[in-house]
């Protein structure tokens, strides 16, 4: 089957009808009659957003209207950035009963009306969770997952499922295809948690959640001009998350501005009885991330950065690696200039084996799959082998997920994986120890993210040179925090990240850094594929 281009059916050509739908529905139940609005959706943060509903100047009806419109005039029209796998039927009426609970009880919470846009990996019993597979196009869980409810709970919407790399990795499936740079259509998004990055850079929605395994939340941010963290392996809960290594597995916030991250964070951290390891969060949780957050946040800090490529295969030679690292250098200076201890030039023993040893670990996928589709009664599908027998997963991520065929954590070589992450973990400790570090500071990549292949959906091994100059594996091989967060833009316009890293629970801090870093450069712009349609809302 072919669309009205000719191109191959995928799942998400069925948005303009889901569009419709969600009007049609909002028209079937209004709510109150809307006054004349005049608040630009583009950029805005949850506290101006708090503030216009607070003044009346906006509705939740009226800013989900909003993000409705700019997902139907950019997301498959346009420069087709092809980031939404599922809009919420009920948006906006959800919209309208939240804008009836601020007007007898003020704001639900603290995201009270704040339209997320959440990766196709996390469940959510309301609307289908694909994994950015054409196999479970039709499935729908029975359970929300924890982070949905806490969101939730605090007064979020959710407005979409976003389009993800297949079983959470890179960034094209069988479900949805291709999800394309907001900052040039023809380059990907990083991966795997493209579809939220893509959405939340083109101003889609307010905030995003991304799942980050091996780079998937701070990747795609920092080539979308974004923050992006991961954050401490037992922080947030990953129940109602389909795994891909459990040891390195977590979720966390992806938002234009550190503030936005803070407060995202601040809903779904702590302890879970669904997720043992999110005990050690205990004890460990500041009042609040967003308290400590000021412009001179970096004032006495002692940053430490990181020279040496993680990723051997980036040629230091070339412009791609002489542009990101004059943007390094700037950043750099920006952060003396801010007020911050710098001691440049780092050396971490075994620096060198960051990726391999990341790389080795192809020992936890299938029992982990396994058991997670074997919680689900009408899963399509209930193990990983049944998965890529089907002969329907994207060629390139079906060559990567059967070398995790036949392995297990009982195999001698997961021993050796283990081994080596403790032995990183522990240089960097030393490291950062000898230097009396607060934090690491590198390139999230050491390169400008790289072009679309045109065969990216056809080939097991596309010749796209995807997560060049990869610098994010230290964060989950030694399950510290991490975040990114926009460092300029190369010549030809495409974003750079630069990278905070901390020790275990130090998120308060490290957003604290991101901020005064943030508020200092003012780096953060918006791609110009998707430009205000004017008029306010």
């Amino acid at each position: 089957m072919t669309d009205d281009h000719g191109r191959p059916s995928r799942m998400t050509r069925t948005l303009p009808a889901a569009l419709a739908a969600v009007a049609a529905l909002f028209v079937a139940t209004p709510a109150a009659p809307l006054r004349a609005q005049t608040f630009d959706v583009e950029e805005a943060t949850i506290a101006e957003v708090h503030a216009a509903f607070l003044s009346g100047n906006l509705t939740c009806v009226g800013l989900v209207q909003a993000y409705l419109a700019r997902i139907d005039a950019y997301d498959q029209r346009g420069p087709e950035l092809n980031t939404i796998a599922t809009l919420n039927p009920r948006a906006l009426q959800e919209a309208a009963e939240l804008d009836d609970a601020l007007a007898s009880d003020g704001l639900a919470g603290p995201l009270h009306c704040i339209p997320v846009l959440l990766k196709d990996q996390v469940e959510t019993s309301d609307m289908r969770t694909t994994y950015g597979s054409v196999l479970f196009e039709d499935f729908v869980p029975a359970r929300d997952a924890t982070i949905v409810t806490r969101m939730k709970d605090a007064g979020a919407l959710i407005l979409a499922k976003t389009n993800m790399g297949e079983y959470a990795s890179r960034y094209v499936g069988s479900g949805f295809g291709v999800i394309r740079n907001a900052y040039d259509p023809l380059r990907n998004p990083s991966g795997s948690s493209g579809g939220t990055s893509v959405g939340i850079a083109a101003n889609f929605g307010m905030v995003g959640i991304g799942e980050d395994t091996g780079g998937s939340i701070r990747g795609p941010a920092a080539v979308a001009s974004l923050v992006g963290l991961r954050p401490t392996l037992e922080l947030v809960s990953r129940f109602g998350l389909m795994p891909a290594n459990p040891t390195t597995d977590t979720q966390g916030p992806i938002t234009r501005s550190v503030m936005d991250a803070a407060i995202l964070l601040g809903v779904i951290a702590g302890y879970d009885p669904n997720d043992p390891v999110t005990a050690r969060a205990v004890g460990r949780l500041p009042d609040s991330y967003e308290g400590g957050l000021g412009a001179d946040g970096l004032e006495g800090a002692r940053i430490g950065v990181i020279r040496d490529a993680m990723d051997e295969s980036v040629d230091p030679d070339s412009e791609g690696f002489r542009q990101v690292r004059a943007r390094i250098d700037a950043a750099v200076a920006d952060l003396r200039r801010l007020g911050a201890e710098v001691v440049d030039g780092v050396d971490i023993a075994g620096i060198e084996t960051v990726n391999p040893v990341f790389g080795s670990n192809v020992y936890e996928t299938e029992e982990a799959t396994d058991a997670y589709l074997s919680e689900h009664a009408n899963a399509p599908y209930k193990t990983l082998r049944s998965i890529l027998l089907s002969g329907r997963v994207t060629p390139w991520r079906a060559a990567g997920l059967a070398n995790s065929l036949g392995k297990s954590t009982s195999d001698p070589g997961y021993l050796d994986y283990l081994l080596g992450r403790d032995r990183i973990r522990r240089d960097v400790l030393v490291a950062m120890a000898e230097h009396d570090l607060d934090a690491l500071v590198y390139a999230t990549f050491d390169h400008p993210v790289t072009l679309i292949a045109q065969d990216a959906e056809t080939n097991p091994s596309p010749a796209d040179r995807y997560g060049l100059g990869d610098n994010r594996l230290l964060s989950p091989i030694t399950g510290f925090p991490a975040l990114t967060v926009p460092a300029g833009f190369t010549p030809e316009g495409l974003p750079v990240g630069l990278e905070f890293l901390g020790r275990p629970f130090a998120e308060a801090m490290l957003l604290r850094f991101g901020y005064a870093f943030e508020q200092g450069t003012g780096y953060r712009r918006p791609p110009q594929s998707a430009p205000p349609l004017g008029g306010g809302q």
